[in-house]
């Protein structure tokens, strides 16, 4: 199952090398990582996606709290709450391309970046799904080139 850990640390040198060592040296991957400032000067968010039942789970976020430079660990997974990814895409945009490629995007309420004779950056932002879809369609006119964010989460606010 998947899992979608929120990580409050602070923002010092070596920080997110000892988090991302924690996993490798126990044999659990990491999917998608994310880390950023937040308000609070000094403390970064750091936002993870792994894959594992409870117990590993459990032992990733009991590990995760002996880290000195950990605040807060949350799997928000476990809530109600609201990721997303972004991805910026270079496809090609030849004359005869160019109008559907441009109705894609608008259905998926992406963005052109970059434009050049011969392609199209697009920037869109939303759920890993959608961003897995936008892909799919694009892939047969002939993407160039994928950079992904990963997923940044944040859990929902209680009624």
């Amino acid at each position: 199952m998947k899992h979608t850990i929120s990580v409050l640390l602070t923002n010092k040198p070596g920080v997110l090398s000892r988090v991302t060592g924690l996993f490798s040296g126990r044999g659990f991957n990491i999917e998608s990582l994310c880390v950023a400032e937040t308000l609070e000067e000094g403390v970064s968010c750091l936002t993870l996606v792994t894959k594992g039942d409870e117990n590993i789970v459990e032992q990733i976020t009991k590990q995760l709290h002996k880290l000195i430079d950990v605040i807060k660990v949350t799997d928000i997974s476990e809530k109600a709450f609201v990721e997303r990814e972004m991805v910026l895409i270079r496809v090609k945009a030849e004359s005869h391309t160019r109008a559907e490629v441009l109705r894609i995007i608008d259905i998926f309420r992406g963005k052109v970046v970059d434009v050049s004779p011969k392609s199209y950056a697009i920037e869109v932002t939303g759920a890993a799904s959608k961003i897995d879809a936008f892909i799919d369609i694009l892939r047969p006119i002939g993407i160039k080139e994928i950079v992904r964010t990963g997923i940044i989460a944040m859990a929902r606010s209680k009624k």
